[in-house]
């Protein structure tokens, strides 16, 4: 039976099959030969150029199983840490995509028999973690890239800071109570005793100068001019103790508020890429090209992305603040500050303390011009353009 022709439907349709996904059982991987059938199978294994690929991996078998090994595992992670992240996801789910590309490399060549026994070498080695369940499977990945894990290791760092803050405001308070009770005279606790009447038909009279000191044993009876005397006295006393606890109370408030205006500003905030200033580009996934080269921020977008204009090239880039660090020029020139109390004030470069990675600056700008600032980490300014 001739060949059909190149136009004609089965010659199409076989063109058709062959470009979708076939049985896995039915491919070669060392010749990386995908047949349609059993008999096409068996027809390759008994072929010369297959025998030959036989007798090339008899004479070290281990070194070709190793290389699918390794692999199918780094295209496997690879799919997994990009497609699903640190999720908990089940095995099957990474497989099926997997394999519906033709070009992959089949589990049967490796040294892994199931996808079962894989995911367990999987959790055994540290690369994920994996847990069993009545469904199956689960696998999750265990980003161990050092970009992320300094990512993460700012995080820890800012919210332990703002719980220092938080601390030090809770002490802050807690002194200032305690000063007031300290400062505060104890009260006399009043005697309260049994009002009795001698006599029934005697009218019962108070006097009211004497009457916070208990009840009077002759009873006198006062006049009118006697008692408007009296609650005059009595309301300038409460008013005198009225306007001096104001007082009390409102100076500590004003330490209060005072205290939450500098824990405001002393407050890192987590994007501090600003317009401006240089910056170096630190990420390798742009190449060599632009790796450790200096750019100036012409735009900020979403708080965390910068469009940076290169320096030597002039190239313009969209990169993250995860991907830049900040620039320490020489001495005695202008930098911006980008973080903490003074945050987008301008100051001038002073000297560098190398051991505890912070550096000594002038304010250049606002109402503290030519205070002088130490301890600025690193991190905290950047040369301006």
């Amino acid at each position: 039976m001739g060949k059909a022709d190149f136009l004609s439907p089965k010659a199409i349709g076989n063109r058709i099959k062959a470009k979708g996904l076939q049985k896995l059982r039915w491919y070669c991987q060392m010749c990386q030969k995908q047949c349609r059938d059993e008999n096409g199978f068996k027809c390759h294994c008994m072929s010369e150029s297959h025998q030959r690929q036989l007798l090339l991996a008899s004479e070290n078998p281990n070194q070709f199983m190793s290389y699918f090994s390794e692999e199918f595992k780094s295209d496997f992670l690879e799919l997994l840490r990009r497609r699903f992240g640190t999720k908990r996801v089940h095995n099957n789910i990474i497989y099926n995509e997997y394999i519906s590309n033709r070009e992959h490399v089949h589990m049967n060549s490796t040294q892994w028999e199931t996808l079962t026994d894989f995911t367990k070498w999987l959790g055994r080695e540290g690369f994920c973690k994996v847990d069993e369940t009545p469904k199956g499977w689960y696998v999750q990945y265990i980003d161990r890239d050092p970009e992320t894990i300094r990512r993460q290791e700012e995080l820890e760092r800012k919210k332990k800071q703002d719980m220092d803050d938080e601390e030090r405001s809770a002490k802050f308070i807690e002194e200032q109570v305690r000063r007031g009770r300290e400062g505060k005279e104890p009260e006399e606790e009043p005697v309260f005793t049994e009002l009795k009447r001698t006599n029934e038909d005697e009218k019962v009279a108070f006097n009211l100068d004497i009457a916070l000191a208990g009840p009077s044993k002759t009873s006198t009876t006062l006049g009118p001019s006697a008692l408007k005397a009296a609650a005059s006295a009595k309301r300038k006393e409460a008013s005198n103790s009225g306007d001096s606890k104001d007082k009390k109370k409102k100076s500590a408030l004003d330490e209060i508020m005072e205290m939450e205006q500098q824990k405001k500003k002393s407050v890192r905030s987590e994007n501090w890429i600003q317009a401006n200033i240089v910056v170096k580009v630190i990420t390798k996934k742009l190449g060599e090209k632009y790796y450790k080269k200096k750019a100036v921020i012409r735009e900020v977008q979403d708080k965390y992305t910068a469009v940076v204009k290169m320096i030597d090239s002039g190239d313009k880039l969209k990169l993250d603040q995860s991907h830049l660090e900040t620039v320490i020029p020489a001495p005695g020139k202008r930098v911006l500050i980008l973080n903490g109390q003074y945050k987008d004030t301008e100051a001038i470069l002073e000297g560098i303390n190398e051991h505890k990675f912070s550096a000594t600056l002038m304010l250049d700008s606002g109402r503290m011009k030519g205070k002088t600032v130490e301890g600025i980490a690193y991190e905290d300014f950047s040369k301006l353009a």
